[in-house]
């Protein structure tokens, strides 16, 4: 835990008690631990900067609190809203990060421990989707920023080649339409809490309406980029097995399969840059990850994921 350099000061109502800090990102926002009428709490305390998105988060948390409150498949139970001290209260959930968890169970369990993650996004998401024209250009754009961000060489000369077979996606997917739903925003497996079968998704923050397999990607890659993939085969650099899960989950189309899921798992690749401190090991996953993506991507094999349909 660490403490913020400055304690938010707001007087907080009867039967409210602050703890301490989870997570302080200078600002953005604070995270403490305490309770709420004697409920475990995760308070949440924006800037003035976010106070707009943390209005947003609210909304969201409220609408999707219905729809997620089954035997397995859950959200954290939004308890409290004081715009004036901008301030959320969030049930504190019971459970482990699905990573952490991960880490403790022999590598054979992993891929049963993964899978339900599919099943939980697809029930987020389901009452919400529908199918738009496909708009690849701006997430291709994003894309080339963040490559040029990249302080690693090595890295950056695989980034490149993956850049190159995004520019060739991106026209092929112009046009046809793509999956759309309210998603999570920040979908990887330590934003699912794992609580014997249940998973509790939290941090719903980023929520908005954008293609699904943005957040199907986003998990994918998170999983990969940690070494953590349970299958002994790979497709695109993320693991095959999982993505089996999330295209059984989803029953994806073979376009949303071979053209939109590879885009956004590029687009992810690259939004991600890796930060100059960051482990070795991690440098070194990375660049595992991101040759083998570069490869399939390019790839003029027998099923070719570019030139495909659906």
């Amino acid at each position: 835990m660490t403490e913020p350099a400055e304690r938010p000061e707001i007087a907080l109502p009867e039967g409210a008690e602050i703890d301490a800090c989870l997570r302080h990102v200078p600002g953005k926002r604070s995270v403490y631990c305490g309770t709420w009428h004697g409920r475990p709490a995760i308070f949440r305390f924006a800037t003035p900067e976010t106070a707009e998105m943390q209005a947003r988060e609210w909304r969201e948390a409220c609408r999707i609190w219905p729809v997620m409150q089954g035997a397995r498949f859950r959200v954290a139970e939004p308890l409290a809203y004081l715009p004036d001290g901008r301030l959320i209260v969030m049930a504190q959930a019971p459970g482990v990060p699905l990573l952490d968890h991960l880490r403790q169970v022999p590598i054979a369990d992993r891929g049963a421990r993964l899978a339900p993650a599919a099943a939980w996004l697809r029930r987020y998401t389901e009452v919400s989707e529908s199918w738009r024209a496909a708009q690849p250009e701006g997430w291709l754009a994003r894309a080339e920023r963040a490559a040029a961000a990249q302080p690693f060489d090595r890295l950056r000369r695989i980034e490149a080649g993956i850049l190159d077979s995004l520019h060739r996606l991106a026209p092929v997917i112009a046009g046809t339409e793509w999956r759309m739903a309210i998603c999570h925003g920040d979908f990887h497996a330590n934003n699912l809490l794992a609580d014997g079968p249940r998973l509790t998704g939290i941090d719903t923050g980023g929520s908005a309406r954008m293609p699904v397999a943005r957040d199907i990607a986003r998990f994918l890659m998170h999983v990969a980029r940690r070494g953590m993939g349970p299958s002994t085969q790979t497709w695109c650099g993320v693991d095959a097995g999982l993505r089996d899960a999330f295209a059984e989950a989803f029953a994806l189309t073979g376009a949303e399969r071979r053209q939109v899921l590879p885009f956004f798992l590029g687009v992810e690749a690259l939004l991600r840059v890796e930060k100059p401190a960051l482990r070795p090991r991690r440098i070194r996953i990375a660049a595992r990850v991101y040759s083998a993506l570069g490869a399939d991507l390019a790839s003029p094999g027998p099923d070719p994921l570019i030139e495909g349909g659906a």
